[in-house]
């Protein structure tokens, strides 16, 4: 598995629709269940290391509700990599975009 989604429920039937598997949430305990699942916290781990994703996509808003478990795994450095995406909602106001990262980074405007 290279992908998993975890956010809205339509989102991530968009996502199934594209063969890209995933879990609908709605609310911070059903988020933190599928996020230590995938990334291996929880006890109910994959049964395979072949079934660990390599990029995990969360919502926005998902993230924003795990934010602390969120930078708790970037900083180990262990897969999957988390991708932030906007949600059903459109991108939350407030928040850096990529776009706005890789401009900072490279120090020019397109």
């Amino acid at each position: 598995m290279e992908y998993f989604v975890i956010g809205e429920r339509e989102l991530v039937l968009g996502f199934k629709l594209s063969g890209v598997s995933g879990v609908a949430v709605s609310n911070r305990q059903e988020a933190l269940d599928a996020f230590n699942r995938v990334t291996g916290i929880s006890s109910s781990v994959l049964s395979s290391a072949d079934e660990k994703p390599k990029i995990l996509i969360l919502t926005e808003d998902v993230s924003d509700m795990l934010s602390k478990e969120v930078l708790d795994h970037q900083m180990t450095g262990a897969s999957p990599l988390i991708v932030e995406i906007p949600g059903l909602h459109g991108h939350i106001e407030g928040r850096r975009t990529l776009t706005d990262a890789i401009r900072e980074a490279v120090g020019i405007q397109v």
